[in-house]
C-alpha cells in the first residue's frame, strides 16, 4: 500500500459539538481541495454526532475524555499521540486547548498554529490576567496565530504581546449556496406553529449558554411587545439550540404571558431551513469572535440586531444590513426588533444588502484561502528551522 504523502493537520479543541468554531472545522475540512492536506480532529473531551457534518471519509476523530481541569497530567499521552500521528501541523483553538502546543512542540510538531475564536466566558472584556498569562506562557512554542477578529487580533498583540508577524486575521466563510433567500419570501419552517405570511418572526439560533444571553432576547421580545402592542398580533420568538438557558428563557416568557408567542423546538440540524423562515436574525451574546450564525443569517438575507461584541460590528453594518446594539440591554434590542418590524420593506432591504456583503466578503472559499496560505506558508519557513525552541 502507498504511503500517503499529503501533510496531515491535527485540528485540536475542547469538544467537537454544535457550535460556531466547531462549525468553522467542518467547513475547512469539506471544502479545502482534498489533494492539499489530510484532515484528523482531536478532541479533548468527546466528538459528537456533529462529526457527520464532515463530509470526507478520510478523517480520523480522536476523543481523549478528559476531566475539567488543567490536563498536565494527559502531557504524556498527547506526547505518544503526536509522536504515532506525526501531523505536520498542530492547529489548537482557544484556550482550553492550548495546552497540547508544549506536547506538539516535544513531540517536535513541524508547524504548531493556535486560533481564537471568540472570548471566554470567565474574561468577556479580555481583562483576565491570570488568563493573560496562560497565554503567554504557551506563546513561545506557538508558530503562528489566527485570529478571527480586529478584536481578537488586538488582544493577542496588545494583552498576549504576540508581534502583529505572527497574527493572520482569518474571518470566518459561509456557504452561500446552502444559506440563501426563499425565493418567495420567508418559508414555513418544520414543526412551528407560525405562519410567516401572518407572522413577522425575528429568530436565533446557538447552543443556550451563559456567554449567549439568550435570556436577553427574551426580555428584549416582552419589552418590544409593550413598546408597541400592536405588533402582537404579528411579532413573533423563535429561539433555536439547547443548553441551560433554554428552560430561563421559556420560564420567563412565560411569567410574562407570551410564551404562546415564541417557538423554543431545541437542537436542530435544519438551521438553513430555519433562516428561510424568518423575517429577521438576532444576536444577544455577551461575547464573540466572527459569528457563523450572523454570516449565514446574513446569507440568507436576513437583517441582523447584534450586541457590540467581539467582531459582530465586523459583519453588521449599522443602519445598512441591521442594528448593532449593547450588550445586556434588552431595551435596546427591543428597539431594534420593533422598528425592523414597524418597517418590513426597510427591514427585507437591509437583509438583502446584508447578503450582497457576504457576497463580496465573506465567502467560504476566501476563507479556505487564508487557512491553506497560512498552513502552506509556516511549513514553507519551518521546514528551514525544525527545531524551534528558539522560536519567539
Amino acid at each position: 500500500m502507498s504511503f500517503d504523502q499529503r501533510p496531515l493537520v491535527l485540528h485540536v479543541m475542547y469538544r467537537f459539538d454544535t457550535g460556531g468554531l466547531e462549525n468553522g472545522v467542518v467547513n475547512l475540512i469539506n471544502h479545502m481541495p482534498s489533494e492539499a492536506y489530510r484532515h484528523a480532529v482531536l478532541a479533548l473531551t468527546e466528538v459528537t454526532d456533529f462529526r457527520l457534518r464532515i463530509q470526507r471519509k478520510d478523517v480520523e476523530f480522536i476523543s481523549l475524555r478528559k476531566p475539567p481541569g488543567h490536563g498536565v497530567w494527559q502531557y504524556a499521552k498527547l506526547f505518544k499521540l503526536f509522536r504515532q500521528l506525526r501531523p505536520a501541523i498542530v492547529h489548537s483553538r482557544n484556550l482550553a486547548a492550548l495546552e497540547v502546543q508544549m506536547p506538539a512542540w516535544a513531540a517536535r510538531a513541524p508547524v504548531r498554529i493556535h486560533g481564537e475564536h471568540g472570548r471566554d466566558v470567565g474574561d468577556l472584556d479580555g481583562n483576565n490576567v491570570t488568563y493573560q498569562r496562560v497565554r503567554r506562557f504557551y506563546k513561545p512554542f506557538v508558530h503562528h496565530y489566527l485570529a478571527l477578529s480586529r478584536d481578537l487580533a488586538g488582544y493577542l498583540a496588545n494583552k498576549v504581546h504576540v508581534p502583529q508577524t505572527q497574527i493572520t486575521r482569518a474571518c470566518n466563510g459561509v456557504d452561500t449556496q446552502k444559506f440563501q433567500p426563499a425565493t418567495a419570501g420567508a418559508q414555513a419552517i418544520a414543526g412551528c406553529p407560525f405562519n410567516p405570511a401572518q407572522h413577522w418572526l425575528v429568530g436565533t439560533v446557538g447552543r443556550m449558554q451563559t456567554v449567549k444571553d439568550q435570556v436577553m432576547l427574551a426580555q428584549a421580545f416582552v419589552q418590544a411587545l409593550a413598546l408597541a402592542p400592536e405588533l402582537a398580533p404579528r411579532l413573533r420568538l423563535a429561539m433555536v439550540g439547547e443548553g441551560a438557558l433554554r428552560a430561563q428563557a421559556q420560564a420567563l416568557l412565560e411569567a410574562a404571558g407570551v410564551a404562546h408567542l415564541a417557538w423554543l423546538p431545541g437542537e436542530r440540524s435544519d438551521v438553513a431551513d430555519i433562516m428561510r423562515g424568518l423575517h429577521a436574525f438576532a444576536l444577544p451574546s455577551l461575547a464573540e469572535g466572527i459569528s457563523n450564525t450572523i454570516l449565514e443569517a446574513m446569507a440568507s438575507g436576513l437583517p441582523v440586531i447584534a450586541t457590540d461584541v467581539g467582531g459582530n460590528a465586523d459583519l453588521v453594518a449599522p443602519q445598512q444590513t441591521g442594528y448593532i446594539v449593547p450588550p445586556a440591554h434588552p431595551e435596546a434590542m427591543a428597539r431594534g426588533l420593533v422598528d425592523l418590524a414597524m418597517r418590513p420593506l426597510q427591514a427585507q432591504a437591509m437583509g438583502a444588502a446584508g447578503r450582497q456583503r457576504v457576497l463580496a466578503n465573506f465567502s467560504l472559499q476566501a476563507m479556505v484561502s487564508t487557512y491553506q496560505s497560512v498552513y502552506d506558508h509556516q511549513l514553507r519557513i519551518q521546514s528551514f528551522a525544525p527545531n524551534l525552541q528558539e522560536n519567539h
